[in-house]
């Protein structure tokens, strides 16, 4: 096959997990999360990372530089509006990227643009142009996005795209910005301008989905079927409302119906599962049991017939395998005898960078974990290790605590804190033990953030299992996430809503 065959050929992963999916809703990272999940996606082999809009805040233009600064192998992209200062902004963040692109947009349709932009079609088309032009005069990468594109009239988008591509665009975004198309319409209107739009063919059309009707993947694999050759997404499909297209949905797809879209990603698959679940950890947004590719009944069969089926041969019911996206068939079992070598081999094939403060400090907790447990399973070592490996100034640290609760017992906690070398330490009651512990918290420390969200889920099966919890709490319009582990689930809530604490301090500091 020829390079332009590959090239004709290749379907360009743009992933928008840090801009798209961080506006989900309840989902909030600080930098440092920001660049730890920017090298995952690096690891996946995404083609394009969109790090942020780097205008919007301090803190997100920070985290575009930094993630610019020291992320390797992906294009790295900042969203601009048509506005000089949106485009200087990225511009700057983006200098000391490899390879940068600036992704400017402004609304097309009628409702948008009467109602949202107050402006004629002629003034955004100029101002479109304009903005392309400027931001091509900076970097030779720019890509244009018409929102709300699948509400515009067909004749203003073919102008549009073309304006876009003379000014110098080298990718052209058409968004179904409200999840309002329907695969057969979107592939029609992808081909119209592939096809009728002069110069089209020599750039890039790209197609950003969003999922109200529950479509965008579907839509999204009409529109590369239909001539796009860039798919912006997100993982687990995190966005706005009801979100984008999924990457691994979208990737997947691909791979798995090769036979008939003959399209191929350079997506490192078995990285999907592993970066799902970053995703979601460090969102705080947990995975759908069903949700396809990622979700823990993916690959999970129950029904007598499907259950015979597999056992006679796997691809009667699976058209994947779990292996394939990063999903561990074969459990490996740790145990207190397993040794530190053992241990950190098995951390490195999960996928963990181990210095050898990280991996003291982490066998140390495995072996505690290990001496309440039999058995440690992969999720055990996963989850220990995601909050061993988290980057964060730990203002607040847990030192003590005692819970007391019963049928016939007001629930109560004492707590001890350690602000540096400050001691906290306080008593509360509450309506129960977890309660009463947030409760002494806030009493040692005298701060009130109100609790949005307070999750608690088993690692693994069994009495054993170690519990995951997961905090949200809101302060100053923001939300921040916390998590902890712990065979202990009150010791698990405790240690999340200390974390979702320390993240709001270093919030703070990040923003000074």
């Amino acid at each position: 096959m020829s390079e332009k065959e590959v090239k004709k050929n290749h379907i360009v992963i743009f992933d928008s997990t840090l801009r798209d999916a961080e506006q989900s809703p309840g989902a909030s990272l600080n930098i440092s999360e920001k660049v730890e999940i920017a090298h995952q996606l690096a690891k996946l082999n995404v083609d394009v990372i969109e790090a942020g809009f780097p205008v919007s805040s301090p803190v997100q233009f920070q985290a575009v530089q930094r993630i610019a600064r020291e992320v390797e192998g992906p294009i790295i992209a900042g969203l601009a509006r048509t506005v000089k200062k949106d485009i200087d902004s990225a511009a700057e963040a983006l200098q000391n990227a490899k390879r940068w692109r600036i992704h400017t947009f402004t609304s097309t349709s009628k409702v948008h643009m009467e109602h949202m932009l107050r402006m004629s079609s002629d003034k955004v088309l100029a101002k479109a142009v304009e903005a392309v032009e400027y931001a091509r005069s900076l970097t030779p990468d720019v890509e244009f996005s018409c929102q709300d594109a699948t509400r515009t009239e067909q004749a203003f988008l073919r102008e549009m795209v073309q304006a876009a591509i003379e000014a110098g665009a080298t990718t052209i975004n058409i968004p179904d910005t409200v999840g309002y198309g329907i695969p057969h319409d979107y592939a029609m209107m992808i081909a119209d301008l592939v096809e009728n739009v002069p110069g089209a063919k020599n750039i890039i059309i790209s197609t950003h989905c969003h999922n109200d009707l529950g479509l965008a993947t579907a839509n999204s694999i009409a529109a590369v079927h239909a001539g796009a050759r860039q798919i912006e997404c997100t993982i687990n499909g995190l966005g706005e409302r009801a979100g984008n297209a999924s990457l691994e949905e979208c990737v997947m797809a691909l791979s798995v119906r090769k036979d008939i879209l003959k399209l191929e990603t350079q997506i490192e698959t078995a990285e999907i599962y592993r970066t799902s679940r970053m995703v979601a950890r460090l969102m705080g947004i947990d995975v759908q049991p069903n949700k396809a590719i990622v979700g823990a009944n993916a690959f999970a069969h129950e029904s007598g017939i499907h259950v015979d089926g597999l056992l006679k041969n796997r691809e009667t019911y699976e058209i994947m395998t779990p292996e394939s996206v990063g999903v561990t068939k074969t459990k490996l079992v740790l145990g207190r005898h397993s040794g530190r070598h053992g241990f950190k081999v098995r951390c490195e094939e999960l996928g963990f960078e181990m210095t050898e403060e990280i991996l003291t400090e982490a066998y140390e907790k495995f072996l505690v974990l290990a001496d309440k447990k039999k058995e440690v399973f992969d999720e055990d070592l996963i989850a220990l290790l995601s909050d061993e490996t988290e980057e964060l100034k730990e203002t607040f640290k847990l030192d003590y605590m005692q819970v007391s609760s019963g049928t016939a017992t007001l629930p109560s906690a004492t707590v001890r804190v350690l602000q540096g070398e400050l001691i906290l330490q306080q008593a509360a009651w509450g309506d129960g033990p977890v309660d009463a512990a947030f409760n002494a918290i806030n009493a040692a420390i005298n701060m009130q953030p109100k609790l949005e969200k307070y999750t608690i889920s088993a690692v693994t099966a069994g009495k054993e299992a170690m519990g995951q919890a997961v905090v949200r709490i809101k302060e100053g319009g923001r939300i921040f996430v916390g998590h902890g582990v712990s065979t202990d689930i009150i010791e698990a809530s405790t240690k999340a809503y200390i974390n979702a604490l320390n993240h709001m301090m270093a919030h703070s500091l990040e923003s000074k």
